[in-house]
């Protein structure tokens, strides 16, 4: 598995992973998929310095995508997320695999101190990940998202420099912007 930025031929693996109504429930995504819409989302991520689009491809192919995204410059710290394209992408450890290699990139690259997510409480599978990974829960955002008919909570996780340098066994670094 290899990521690498996004682009415009990325668009098709996008818009199938946005048909895909289990990555839709698992994402939140009330938007309908949009072909054209995915190609100029991704023709114009490369342009943004305040976040990282990478597409996750295994065996040639687009499984997915990780971002960091929300910068917050003056904190050091930003927003992860991450979607896989459906059933052949999932329980292959492809998101475990992105997710370690966007933030070796965070921590071992860049001044960022804190990497927060959200993730719906319903989604078991990827809380799992992200807990084997050391992001710990920081709150709820209770009754957050409306899901056919029904409420659901919203979990808010974070991963700190510090936890990740530990768990990789790395020596302590400043965080000072360059």
């Amino acid at each position: 598995m290899t990521l690498r930025p996004v682009g415009p031929d990325d668009a098709e693996g996008l818009y199938e992973l946005m048909s895909d109504p289990e990555v839709r429930r698992f994402t939140g995504s009330h938007l309908e998929p949009d072909l054209e819409g995915a190609k100029t989302w991704y023709a114009g991520r490369a342009a943004h310095d305040d976040r990282l689009d990478l597409a996750i491809v295994a065996d040639g192919e687009y499984v997915g995508e990780v971002v960091l995204n929300e910068l917050d410059a003056d904190n050091l710290s930003c927003s992860l997320r991450i979607a896989l394209i459906g059933a052949r992408a999932f329980g292959k450890g492809y998101g475990s695999e992105a997710i370690t290699l966007v933030l070796d990139h965070a921590f071992g690259a860049t001044p960022l101190h804190r990497v927060s997510l959200e993730v719906f409480s319903y989604n078991a599978r990827a809380r799992h990940v992200y807990e084997k990974l050391g992001f710990v829960q920081e709150g709820v955002l209770r009754e957050s998202l409306r899901w056919a008919g029904e409420w659901h909570d919203t979990l808010v996780m974070a991963v700190l420099r510090s936890e990740w340098a530990a768990a990789r066994g790395w020596p302590a670094r400043s965080e000072t912007l360059a």
